[in-house]
């Protein structure tokens, strides 16, 4: 649910990819990258090992949405143990210049973050080594990625649109046009095969501290970025405990701030307050209850939500029973009760899972922020950095400002659905202030009302607020809701703007679901190219 994304044709309503298995899945937004990961688990790799496999494809081949110069994030699950969380986030430059309004969009002044995806990776790859028996070489894991960015690949309708949609912008950006020539079919980044045969052979921390370190930190100093070779070394992923809520006899998690995991949650929270057993799915009753939910948490979100190394982040008191139910009582029959105030965020991601035969499972986002992130292409690297700074707020005073060190507002927050301690669920979207949007119509269904993960993909979606076409904070609605419950919806108080059926404003999730008999079922969105593929 990017603002850009209204400018991408709709896709024609299709049935979504999905699959079924007893030994393995694996899901993600683009096929190289599934076949990838159900490749280590063929091999006898756990859930993790396929993800990081996933995770360094998706990097080759889909490079306009993520990348080695973004941040990552893991939700790690598995029978009778506790979820764990990986928050990969990299933080503002020590020494930051002069800043006199927001941070620019696009450039070396907009690249004023590190990057954590990689180590994000390491944190998860030591995970599986240390409790999950893993086997697999971490070299090995990187081999299909260095060699679709060696021998190359098919460019895919969603890279060709975005690349031919910024060509006239993308001539300034520093290092691009060499890395990302318009109208090739097929797709070598050399550069991009050097720098993943570096981290193969080297370690992870050559990222950071080895010659691929050196060699990114020349590079964006030469673009305009204030990183310096200290941020790189500086920087590490963090192994983080999720948040929490209950859910209808089950447990939502996601992850804290700087992340808007607790908006997820405090929206599903607030929805777990309401009866759903009188209303049908995909009613207006339906969709209302979930607007209105996603408003008082957003409110709360823009708030409060910061670094909390940097700022005071409330979020016990906001996931607090008593707390959610005085936002349930809040909720209002009428939507004009409560306008929508928040400002729009964009944001380009991809989310993938992985669910081995031990029904342990790791679900990820990735991202670089907006399409083709900063722009720049750091030196011989390769890599093209995000520019993830621009979430700051330009006023030093504001909880999200701008400040040496500090990691920005963060729109990704993957889910798990725990329940008798076992993962249900494990699910993500690409989407920015879509996210919990997506997630709470998905959630509903899979919990509520009980669609299975290819089902609840295709049923339509929303997304309130501004989009890149559409200035006006309506509440856009697939066309396939039907006529009756815009109607019902208008007559609520929203102010309704169709939207094509299965429209790439509605997100680009993913789904595994873990069943109870300890078969597998996922999905990826019949909206985008993705592939859910089963052992």
């Amino acid at each position: 649910m990017t603002a850009s994304m209204s400018a991408e044709p709709a896709r024609q309503p299709a049935a979504p990819a999905s699959a079924t298995s007893g030994r393995g899945m694996v899901t993600s937004p683009h096929p190289l990258a599934s076949a990838a990961g159900l490749e280590v688990l063929a091999d006898g790799g756990n859930a993790i090992e396929a993800a990081i496999a996933m995770a360094a494809v998706l990097c080759v081949v889909c490079p306009h949405f993520t990348g080695l110069g973004g941040d990552g994030f893991w939700l790690i699950a598995q029978p009778g143990a506790p979820v764990r969380g990986i928050s990969g986030i990299g933080q503002a430059a020590a020494a930051l210049p002069p800043l006199s309004g927001p941070v620019p969009l696009r450039g070396g002044a907009s690249a004023l973050t590190s990057a954590a995806a990689v180590d994000s990776w390491a944190r998860a790859f030591d995970i599986s080594a240390r409790d999950w028996q893993g086997r697999q070489r971490w070299a090995s894991l990187l081999s299909r990625a260095i060699e679709h960015a060696q021998e190359g690949f098919a460019v895919s309708a969603s890279q060709r649109f975005w690349l031919e949609m910024r060509a006239a912008e993308a001539q300034h950006w520093h290092g691009f046009d060499a890395a990302f020539p318009i109208g090739l079919s097929q797709q070598q980044q050399p550069g991009l095969a050097r720098t993943l045969s570096r981290l193969a052979a080297q370690g992870p921390r050559e990222f950071y501290e080895g010659e691929v370190a050196h060699r990114l930190a020349a590079g964006l100093q030469a673009a305009g970025s204030p990183l310096t070779l200290d941020d790189m070394r500086n920087t590490r992923a963090r192994e983080v405990t999720p948040l929490a809520v209950p859910y209808r006899g089950g447990t939502l998690l996601s992850l804290p701030p700087p992340t808007q995991g607790f908006a997820t949650l405090e929206a599903m929270g607030i929805l777990g307050e309401q009866d759903f057993s009188g209303i049908a799915e995909g009613s207006a009753e339906h969709f209302h209850r979930m607007v209105e939910a996603i408003k008082l948490a957003f409110v709360d979100r823009d708030r409060f939500l910061a670094d909390p190394d940097f700022a005071d982040v409330p979020v016990q008191r906001l996931l607090d029973a008593a707390h959610i139910r005085q936002q349930a009582a809040r909720a209002q029959a009428d939507a004009r009760a409560m306008p929508w105030p928040q400002r729009f965020r964009q944001g380009d991601t991809v989310f993938f899972a992985a669910a081995d035969a031990s029904g342990r499972g790791a679900g990820v986002l990735q991202s670089i922020y907006y399409d083709w992130g900063s722009g720049v292409v750091a030196g011989d690297t390769g890599v093209l950095w995000h520019n993830r700074g621009a979430a700051f707020h330009h006023d030093a005073s504001h909880p999200n400002g701008l400040r040496g060190g500090k990691r920005p507002f963060h729109t990704l927050n993957p889910v798990a659905f725990m329940r008798d301690g076992r993962p249900e669920l494990l699910l993500g979207t690409q989407g920015a202030d879509g996210q919990p949007q997506t997630l709470v119509a998905l959630l509903t269904r899979l919990i509520d009302f009980g669609l299975d993960p290819a089902q609840a993909l295709a049923r339509p979606r929303f997304l309130l607020g501004r989009t890149f076409s559409d200035s006006r904070d309506s509440l856009k609605l697939e066309e396939d809701v039907g006529a009756q419950v815009m109607a019902a919806l208008a007559a609520r108080g929203h102010e309704i703007a169709p939207i094509a059926a299965h429209s790439p404003l509605a997100g680009l999730p993913g789904v595994i679901r873990f069943e109870a008999d300890g078969s597998l079922a996922g999905a990826h969105d019949p909206r985008g190219d993705g592939v859910a593929l089963g052992l």
